[in-house]
């Protein structure tokens, strides 16, 4: 795939939408189409097979699973930090060195299950997941909470590339959109049944234990579902074809597609950072916000961000399923300039009902762009290589986030603003605000000039232990027509034209 900035950027402002078709020879041809209104919703849902649906409910669990974990300690900072004696600050260092690992763990899994399937991987990651929660619990100081907590982030973050990849390579294309945006709110759906556990168990700093419990036994009973699961249809048939071939060749591929598609992977890198940046901002001290800014006590707090990510779920679902129509940059810019307008009533209110409906609608928008990621990632990976694409670009962009709760803990403790009644508090609610704001027109920006490929046909790629070659389609035999790339006008494979013929121009084999 070429990264052509300024044509994206033109591109944003076309009412057609540029397209990717993929055969079933594997020939990638790019189109424009006009935006047609996305089926109805129950129609889409209907459209899954079976097979289709196990897949997909199975790995919305494990992402469920996995932001349910992260999120216990997120929830719970204040009780944390009171049970280790250490400051707020200090006990985000967890939540840094969590993110900051994800992305090794990404790498690994994401080998694992390009190479040896999308099955076994997730299952073991899973079962690793819970055995790490369960070894929090039985830290005996906040050191060896932290070292839990950095092995936690290795597993952490195998999940999303598994998880997604085998969500989504079983949904028909015109589905994509709005499964997509149900697949994401499962991080929202994780931290919803966090806060539902937080509020259950009541504000004891001794409760917290509990929450972890839950959280192991959620990753261990994903983890057998997934085992009695089927292997994905389509790594089986590609992996045949490979006849064993495996090691050498994988090797082969994953250089020959670095090579190809590096700034597809620089540009997925940094977009994610922005996103991770935007969540992260936007959530994970704002219970603490809540607390310390307004007063709030812990049920109400917690009430609050359960409402607030009920507007998550909710923002993800509608904005990924409009993306299928308008778009997915464009979801997402549009999504970005709304969070924006939604910043002041996000933090200004002072009652329980005003923060509840501002946190709703502006997670509503942080979660609606999110919502497009999923598949936008997908469409827009080396379809050999989706799972560890998708997961080391997503967790990397975490690691490049990783100082966001801390940085934000730490400005809020050191300047201070006027609460209720007139008091002096930490100045959570400013920092969020500016730092929202920045990292919405940011992120804006970066969608503005990227790549998209809507349509993208998961269906007809290869394994990635079939060597990718790059020769001249015009030296090619027949036999080896899979395996060429080229391009039948060399000067302008942008499309700048929209009259010209969709299937004349940037064609080549994914």
């Amino acid at each position: 795939m070429s990264l052509k900035p300024m044509q994206s950027l033109r591109d944003l402002f076309r009412w057609k939408i540029r397209t990717t078709v993929i055969d079933e020879n594997g020939v990638e041809r790019v189109e424009w189409e006009s935006p047609t209104r996305p089926a109805n919703p129950f129609r889409l849902l209907a459209s899954l097979s079976l097979i289709g649906w196990g897949a997909y409910l199975i790995g919305f669990a494990a992402w469920t699973a996995d932001a349910f974990d992260f999120h216990t300690l997120s929830i719970q900072t204040t009780k944390l930090a009171n049970h280790f004696d250490v400051s707020k600050t200090k006990m985000t260092e967890t939540v840094t060195l969590t993110l900051l690992l994800r992305s090794v763990g990404a790498a690994l899994f994401g080998v694992f299950a390009d190479y040896f399937g999308r099955k076994w991987p997730l299952v073991l990651n899973l079962w690793i997941l819970g055995a790490l929660q369960i070894g929090s619990i039985y830290a005996r100081n906040f050191n060896e909470f932290l070292a839990a907590r950095a092995l936690f982030g290795l597993a952490m973050g195998g999940i999303y590339g598994s998880a997604s990849a085998m969500a989504l390579e079983n949904i028909p294309a015109e589905a994509r959109g709005l499964m997509s945006g149900i697949f994401q709110q499962g991080y929202s759906f994780g931290y919803v049944l966090a806060a539902c556990v937080n509020l259950g168990v009541g504000g004891s700093v001794e409760s917290w234990p509990i929450g972890f419990w839950v959280g192991a036994g959620m990753s261990f009973f994903v983890g057998v579902l997934r085992a009695f699961f089927p292997e994905s249809k389509q790594f089986i048939e590609a992996r045949k074809e490979t006849k064993g071939a495996g090691t050498a060749n994988f090797r082969k591929s994953f250089v020959v597609m670095l090579k190809k598609e590096w700034k597809v992977c620089l540009y997925a890198i940094v977009i994610m950072s922005w996103f991770n940046w935007f969540s992260h901002s936007s959530q994970d001290s704002y219970t603490t916000f809540m607390l310390v800014g307004k007063g709030l006590n812990s049920a109400a707090a917690s009430r609050a961000s359960i409402l607030m990510k009920t507007g998550a779920c909710v923002g993800g679902t509608i904005v990924g399923y409009m993306s299928q129509w308008i778009g997915r940059r464009r979801a997402m810019v549009l999504a970005c300039i709304m969070t924006c307008a939604m910043i002041a009533p996000w933090v200004l209110p002072t009652t329980e009902g005003g923060l509840e409906a501002g946190g709703f609608m502006i997670q509503f928008f942080v979660q609606g762009a999110w919502g497009v990621v999923p598949v936008y990632l997908s469409e827009i990976s080396p379809p050999a290589f989706r799972a560890i694409f998708v997961g080391l670009t997503y967790q990397l962009g975490n690691a490049i986030s990783a100082p966001s709760t801390q940085l934000i803990n730490y400005l809020s403790e050191n300047n201070f603003t006027s609460g209720p009644g007139g008091r002096r508090v930490q100045a959570y609610g400013p920092v969020m605000a500016i730092a929202t704001a920045i990292i919405a027109a940011g992120l804006a920006i970066t969608a503005a000039f990227g790549p998209e490929k809507k349509g993208a046909n998961f269906e007809a790629a290869a394994a990635a232990t079939t060597v990718q070659n790059t020769t001249d389609a015009n030296a090619a035999g027949p036999s080896d027509l899979k395996s060429a790339t080229w391009k039948t006008d060399s000067k302008d494979d942008g499309l700048d034209d929209e009259k010209k013929d969709g299937s004349e121009v940037d064609v080549r084999v994914a």
